[in-house]
């Protein structure tokens, strides 16, 4: 069940971005300060975080801050009882460029020269210690980049990507996991290419356990990026893929907490939604519908939209990148809100505001003391 293309494969190697040449070490300020000499002074669309409802007044203090990271260029620094996990389908170049068909983006936003940095201005500026991607396609550029700010990392192509039969493309896309070596050890990472009735398809699965390395404690994280497009057949086939996720995150991860995040590409009302949910065995919650004070907005108390793009047949507005975690494990304690209709612009995105079709969910954990 892969793409099903009778195109030619162009395989080629990532190596689009030899030019970029850091120092090992340099510091986030100076980072973001080298990526906006690329940007054209076009401001990155701003979002605030928002206290989960259940934080008492002992967060208040520290909840102040964390409005702050992205305009300061301070630092977030998070215990070792807390986990900042930003989650986000970065769109692969290949397909951004060529087949998505994004009617209202001009093409110098979608020049990879800019988008790579503006990417990494959205990651860096929220300091998050885990980070989860999914439609990588230059993962050699951020493992570099990232790799200057203290982070390492790993990743899991598509068996079948449609970005080998793009011309010029970097490699296939995939999903990546990177996260702080100060503050993690890496116990172990396993990969699967997820099945439906126990035949492979092309959406993958990527897991790490991280152990934290002040207390001990372990944990782990598992990204994904299940099959797109809608339909009865399309949502049936996702549910599948997500009962084998469950599958394979049980035979990993053990009684450990979990954290799983993705482009699911399913609305909350799909199947997969509560498939995942009502686990008995891992005892999800959804860390943006369990942290809203009034859910009024949304049926499932869910963000009304994590993708919102304009393509020659239509607009497309939907709700499809989620995190899930191990309610009995850890709490939310704050989460990045998504950006107005009037912030994002009529045009939408990706745009020279956002270099992704999707826009990237940031969450702050607290984990259970032992």
């Amino acid at each position: 069940m892969g793409s099903f293309n009778s195109a030619p494969k162009i395989l080629n190697d990532d190596n689009q971005d030899s030019d970029v040449r850091l120092p090992e070490k340099i510091s986030r300020h100076d980072l973001l300060q080298h990526c906006q000499k690329y940007l054209q002074l076009h401001p990155m669309i701003k979002r605030n975080f928002r206290k989960a409802k259940w934080c008492d007044n002992d967060y208040s203090t520290k909840f102040e801050k964390l409005n702050s990271v992205s305009k300061a260029y301070s630092d977030y620094v998070s215990s070792p009882y807390n986990i900042r996990v930003l989650q986000w389908n970065i769109l692969s170049q290949a397909l951004g460029v060529m087949n998505d068909n994004f009617a209202r983006c001009p093409d110098e936003a979608l020049d990879w020269n800019f988008r790579r940095y503006r990417i990494v201005e959205e990651i860096v500026q929220y300091c998050p210690d885990v980070i989860c991607l999914q439609e990588v396609d230059h993962f050699n550029f951020l493992k570099h980049v990232l790799g200057t700010q203290g982070y390492s990392g790993m990743f899991f192509p598509k068996p079948d990507s449609p970005c080998f039969y793009i011309e010029g493309n970097n490699g296939p896309d995939g999903c990546a996991i990177f996260y702080r070596k100060n503050k993690f050890e890496l116990v172990k990472t396993e990969n699967k290419i997820l099945e439906i009735w126990r035949v492979q398809s092309n959406q993958v699965a990527l897991l790490a356990v991280l152990r934290i390395r002040e207390t001990g404690q372990e944990i782990c994280i598992t990204t994904t990026h299940l099959k797109a497009r809608q339909g009865a057949l399309l949502s049936t086939l996702r549910n599948e893929q997500g009962k084998d996720l469950l599958q394979f995150i049980s035979n990993h991860c053990d009684n450990r907490p979990i954290i799983l995040c993705g482009d699911f590409n399913a609305e909350p009302t799909e199947p997969v939604y509560s498939t995942i949910l009502s686990n008995q065995l891992f005892a999800f919650s959804s860390a943006y519908a369990g942290s809203q004070e009034d859910v009024s907005n949304s049926a499932d108390g869910e963000p009304l939209y994590t993708t919102w793009k304009i393509r020659e047949e239509g607009e497309v507005c939907h709700t499809i990148d989620y995190v899930f975690y191990s309610k009995n494990a850890m709490d939310v304690e704050a989460v990045l809100d998504f950006p107005s209709s009037e912030d994002i612009g009529e045009d939408r995105v990706p745009s020279f505001l956002y270099p992704s079709d999707h826009f990237s969910l940031v969450c702050d954990f607290r984990l259970a003391s032992n």
